[in-house]
């Protein structure tokens, strides 16, 4: 018998992954319908993405798309029509390994707000929120799988790993799927929390206790990244 190549192996775990992470969030009531997409780097230098009209609750390990380096399709069901946007992301942020985008109900409220920071659209409420999502850039609404969110995305020079696109969800970047996967349901419930409170005046962490823990965490903070 041939023995299965690492990286075939590695490929059926990360299409396993993709599933099972998809069936929790749509299960939680995170992205209703076949709203949202999630897209993992291979170590050939392609991707697999969830297809287009797809339900995260429901996917199929053999149906996801795979892409070449190149964002063309190789095998599997047509992909999801947000594509640029992820190419963009992973473009601009080298230490991208997976992208998950949703259409969360309190982050999408969240993006909708006329008094949010577009450099930084939450305020530092916890410091979970800073240790796994750092600061959240808000990008102006984008039909979706307008190409012209890629240069919006673009435009961010890869400083940011959780982008807020107005009127629509967010997009989180991490170093693995789980990391990006727990960076995305951070970044929703820290939304919550700011639509519980706002109106307030509630008690944020001080630029002491920020300063604190980008230096004992390692958290990259984009300049101008929190100034409320």
């Amino acid at each position: 018998m041939t023995a299965t190549r690492p990286e075939t192996r590695n490929e059926t775990r990360l299409r396993e992954d993709i599933c099972r992470f998809g069936r929790s969030l749509f299960e939680r009531g995170l992205t209703p319908g076949s709203s949202g997409n999630i897209s993992v780097k291979l170590d050939d230098g392609g991707w697999l993405v969830t297809p287009t009209n797809a339900s995260l609750g429901f996917l199929d390990p053999a149906k996801l798309s795979r892409l070449d380096g190149q964002g063309r399709l190789v095998s599997g069901d047509a992909p999801t029509k947000e594509v640029p946007l992820h190419n963009a992301l992973y473009d601009t942020r080298g230490s991208a390994r997976a992208i998950v985008h949703l259409h969360s109900t309190h982050s999408v409220a969240l993006s909708m707000l006329p008094e949010i920071d577009p450099r930084a659209v939450l305020p530092p409420m916890t410091a979970y929120y800073l240790m796994k999502c750092g600061a959240t850039a808000l990008v102006p609404y984008y039909r979706p799988g307008d190409p012209a969110v890629a240069d919006a995305i673009k435009g961010l020079a890869g400083k940011y790993s959780s982008v807020l696109l107005a009127n629509h969800g967010p997009v989180v970047a991490g170093d693995t799927l789980e990391a990006a996967v727990f960076a995305t349901e951070e970044l929703e419930e820290t939304a919550k929390l700011y639509l519980l409170l706002r109106g307030m005046n509630p008690r944020y962490l001080s630029p002491e206790q920020v300063t604190d823990l980008v230096k004992v965490f390692g958290v990259t903070l984009p300049e101008h990244g929190h100034e409320h």
